[in-house]
């Protein structure tokens, strides 16, 4: 049978446009791409102690969808799913309630709490065969859900990638932010890919859900697998806002943490910059060694505990801190190696 046999919203459902006389005069092709330009779009929220923003948050972005889908720019399917990184609140009962009461919203309960960056892997993975294409973003509504329709639009333009990069910081710290700033010129000097003041608020298309699901590997940084993936990427600037309730759930321990699984996961820099330190501490001791000699041979030793003392505590701490930046590559080979479960699903509400 040829397609234009099909019933007409057949024909539309398996992406075949209505062609004309003219349509053909025009030589414009006769199949449309519906995945790109009205693509099932999902929203994927990580959602942690949320209760005080929830229902705002679903407000918004079902707003957002309702008008998109009025717009004709998304499909009808398009969905929320909300990752509850095992909240202690009543974040998933809010959610709960949510789901029977609008359409959109779908959710995931894990069982306990495994950290941002495996919520929003959960997440996208959950999403992976039911959407074109998957935006993340968190749930403390900071990140202006009004660029949305941007991603949107680079996508429909043929990117696989858009990155949300933030025009401002905001109302976070001073000392955030600065470490922020020696984090991202650190992965940079490091010769590590990753995109400047991009939060984890991005859209992706299913050609890079595939592909994200290929990667295997425990200590997830997404910022730093997206960068290095290589498809066809754009970027979307947005204002901070502040958060509407409640306080901020990433203290210094977790910025640290995602800071160091950046570093390691991406770069081997460090272990060379290690063995290169060696070698001109190498080089400076036998240089010291030869000046002691030939001081002795001249009868002028230099008396005192000083310069003793002294070299020992700063190779001391030298080795202490060598060691211990070894010792944290050989605890994500060990994370690596036992394979364990990156998140763990308890309940999803579809």
């Amino acid at each position: 049978m040829d397609a234009k046999d099909l019933p007409d919203e057949v024909q539309e459902s398996r992406g075949f446009a209505q062609v004309t006389n003219d349509d053909l005069n025009r030589h414009e092709p006769i199949v449309t791409d519906l995945a790109r330009t009205r693509p099932r779009l999902a929203i994927v929220v990580p959602c942690f102690n949320e209760e005080l923003v929830i229902r705002e948050t679903v407000r918004r972005l079902v707003g957002i969808l309702r008008d998109l889908r009025e717009k004709g720019q998304i499909a009808s399917e398009s969905f929320l799913y909300f990752v509850d990184d095992g909240s202690l609140d009543g974040t998933w009962s809010i959610l709960r309630e949510l789901n029977k009461s609008e359409r959109e919203v779908k959710a995931l309960k894990l069982s306990r709490n495994f950290g941002h960056q495996n919520a929003v892997l959960a997440g996208l993975l959950a999403v992976r065969h039911r959407a074109d294409c998957a935006i993340s973003l968190d749930a403390d509504l900071q990140h202006d859900e009004q660029a949305i329709y941007s991603f949107l639009d680079k996508y429909r333009q043929g990117a696989d990638i858009v990155y949300g990069v933030r025009r401002n910081a905001g109302n976070v710290p001073i000392s955030k932010r600065l470490f922020s700033s020696v984090f991202y010129w650190l992965m940079s000097s490091l010769g590590a890919k990753v995109i400047k003041d991009h939060p984890d608020y991005r859209l992706i298309s299913a050609k890079v859900l595939d592909t994200l699901a290929d990667y295997k590997e425990v200590n997830v940084f997404l910022r730093g697998i997206f960068a290095n993936m290589g498809f066809k990427s754009e970027v979307v600037h947005f204002d901070v806002h502040e958060r509407l309730a409640g306080t901020t759930h990433y203290s210094w321990t977790k910025m640290i943490g995602l800071a160091l699984d950046g570093v390691t996961s991406f770069t081997v820099a460090p272990l060379r910059m290690i063995a290169m330190g060696g070698v001109l501490i190498t080089l400076g001791a036998l240089a010291i060694s030869v000046f002691i000699i030939v001081s002795a041979l001249r009868g002028d030793v230099v008396p005192g505990w000083a310069s003793t003392v002294l070299p020992i505590y700063v190779l001391g701490g030298l080795q202490i801190m060598i060691i211990g930046l070894v010792a944290e590559y050989i605890g994500k080979i060990y994370s690596e190696v036992k394979q364990r479960p990156r998140f763990i699903s308890e309940q999803e509400l579809s």
